[in-house]
């Protein structure tokens, strides 16, 4: 029995990373591939996914794109209380989770990090800071889509 076992775990994990392979061959045979990966946190299971989610469809604006994955902020109002913004519990819970994902990632870049630490010195909380940074590289990722661009970071202007 064990040994049966043994040989159908092998099996899979055969199966498992042939399958891998393949995801990696077509994800970097798709032209917008070396436009994805030059994004800092975005690596092949990001780039994957963010094409499976977002490339084939058509977005108005960077907002647009914001609201599809669930990154805009929603004013709670009942009546004529209005209770403030809050992180939205809509949108595409899988484009979501890889924005934050490579946003978590890339908190190795420096203006990343920087753009990070400013959002916490200004009073919000972790996951606050985390969304605010996954929005602006959703923004960025929209303009990048849009204009088939790599990613150029700012530089600040010397005074």
């Amino acid at each position: 029995m064990v040994p049966r076992l043994v040989q159908q775990l092998s099996t899979l994990r055969t199966q498992r990373e042939e399958l891998a392979r393949g995801v990696e061959a077509r994800v970097h045979a798709h032209p917008l591939c070396p436009v994805l990966m030059n994004l800092p946190g975005v690596g092949i299971g990001t780039a994957a996914r963010l094409l499976t989610e977002v490339v084939c469809l058509r977005f108005h604006s960077e907002a647009h794109l914001a609201a599809y994955a669930g990154l805009s902020p929603v004013t709670r109002r009942s009546g004529s209380s209005i209770r403030g913004e809050h992180p939205s519990r809509r949108g595409n819970k899988v484009f979501k989770r890889a924005l934050l994902l490579s946003a978590f990632a890339a908190l190795r870049d420096p203006l990343s990090r920087a753009y990070y630490e400013r959002k916490v010195s200004q009073g919000k909380r972790y996951n606050q800071a985390l969304i605010a940074l996954a929005r602006r590289r959703c923004d960025v990722l929209f303009a990048m889509l849009r204009d088939r661009t790599f990613y150029h970071p700012l530089t600040p202007k010397a005074a």
